[in-house]
């Protein structure tokens, strides 16, 4: 039998490289800030797939909050 201790979770620290801590999984919040360049870029993308024809401004920008919501708020 080995005489070394069986490592569990009670023992496994942060500074362990070979181990994330538990919260490691989460995603990390994105600020209003970052938050907000992501929709202008998404909906400068759907702009441009549309050849940027006048009119669809305002459906660009919620489309593209709704992509980013599914994105980062599940």
């Amino acid at each position: 039998m080995s005489t070394e201790p069986i490592q569990t979770k009670a023992n496994v620290t942060a500074e362990d490289p070979q181990q994330k801590p538990a919260h490691a999984w989460l995603p990390t919040p994105v600020d209003a800030a970052a938050r907000r360049v992501m929709v202008a870029q998404a909906a400068y993308f759907r702009a441009e797939k549309r050849a940027f024809a006048p009119g669809f401004e305002l459906e660009d920008w919620l489309e593209a909050e709704r992509e980013i919501a599914r994105t980062f708020d599940s």
